[in-house]
């Protein structure tokens, strides 16, 4: 993230309903533990060289419903350590949603419909804006709970309850 907190990247493009074996297959997932090892299958089925594309900060942008299918904590996390900075996408399933912000990606809900493979993004989750800078315009996004924020600002659930101690409430 920038020092003023603007996540900043290129639109990787997906369609509707990735489920979380598109973003780690089985085959991988129940292989190994390693994380990082994960990370170079991170959307193998559906898009066979995007861990050689990905750079880090840049965004997977999808449709509706992405992460649907199994509960898997390791989707959001294999997604953030290919380098992903956040997901862009016009809905979520519940259960990944809930997992990204605890692993500390950032999911952000938004109309993605505009936004084409290769675009530079500025994705502003404080002011609840993207900004595509290669098409020139900008996206309100459906605005974070506080809490969220905040755990998002440590990393991650675990990280957060460690310097907390509990929720702020």
């Amino acid at each position: 993230m920038a020092g003023n907190g603007i996540l900043r990247g290129r639109a990787h493009v997906f369609g509707d309903d990735v489920n979380t074996d598109y973003i780690i297959s089985g085959k991988y997932k129940f292989r190994t533990l390693d994380v990082e090892e994960l990370a170079r299958h991170c959307m193998e089925d559906v898009d066979p060289g995007f861990s050689e594309r990905v750079r880090p900060g840049d965004f997977i942008v999808a449709g509706g419903n992405f992460g649907c299918g199994s509960s898997r904590e390791q989707a959001p996390l294999v997604i953030k350590h290919a380098g992903v900075s956040a997901v862009l996408a016009r809905s979520f399933a519940r259960i990944f949603f809930r997992n990204a912000i605890n692993k500390g990606l950032p999911a952000v809900e938004c109309d993605t419909s505009g936004i084409r493979a290769g675009d530079e993004l500025e994705v502003d989750l404080a002011r609840g804006k993207v900004k595509n800078v290669t098409r020139g315009y900008t996206l309100e996004i459906v605005p974070l709970p506080a809490v969220m924020m905040d755990i998002l600002a440590e990393g991650g659930l675990t990280d957060y309850l460690r310097k907390h101690g509990g929720f702020k409430l």
